[in-house]
C-alpha cells in the first residue's frame, strides 16, 4: 500500500499564531491542546492538515513547496479579500482580463500561498 501525506509540515517562528491565521484561512481548528508559547501547532480542515514546527532560522528565500487554495463558497477575489483581512499579504496579482489567473499572497511569516479561481468560476470561463 502507497504512503499517504498525513500533513504538510511547515517551519515557523510562532507555531501558534501562525496555525491561528491558517484555521482561519482554511476555516479549520486548532488542535485542542494547542497554546501559545508550544513548539508546534496543528491545523485540520477539510482540505488538508498542516503542522507548524517553530525553528531558530528565519524564511531565507522563496519557498520551494507552496499551497494553492481553491475557494469553496466564495470567488477568487472575495477569498483574497478575506485573506488579507485575516493577515495575509499580496504579493502577486496574476489575474487575467478573462478571468482566469490567480493571486499569490504571503501568509503573516512571508510563506507564499496562491488563491486560484473557484469550480464556480472555472467552469463560467471554459478554462480549467
Amino acid at each position: 500500500m502507497a504512503s499517504l501525506v498525513r500533513h504538510v509540515t511547515i517551519d515557523c517562528a510562532d507555531p501558534f499564531a501562525l496555525a491561528t491565521f491558517w484555521a482561519g484561512a482554511l476555516e479549520g481548528t486548532l488542535g485542542e491542546d494547542d497554546n501559545p508559547g508550544d513548539e508546534e501547532a496543528l491545523v485540520e480542515s477539510a482540505g488538508a492538515a498542516l503542522l507548524f514546527i517553530r525553528v531558530p532560522e528565519g524564511k531565507p528565500a522563496k519557498n520551494r513547496v507552496h499551497l494553492d487554495l481553491q475557494p469553496q463558497d466564495r470567488s477568487r477575489d472575495e477569498e483574497a479579500e478575506r485573506l488579507v483581512a485575516l493577515g495575509a499579504t499580496v504579493l502577486a496579482d496574476r489575474r487575467r482580463p478573462d478571468g482566469t489567473g490567480w493571486i499569490t499572497l504571503a501568509d503573516p511569516e512571508g510563506n507564499e500561498f496562491c488563491v486560484e479561481r473557484s469550480k464556480a468560476e472555472r467552469a463560467t470561463t471554459g478554462h480549467v
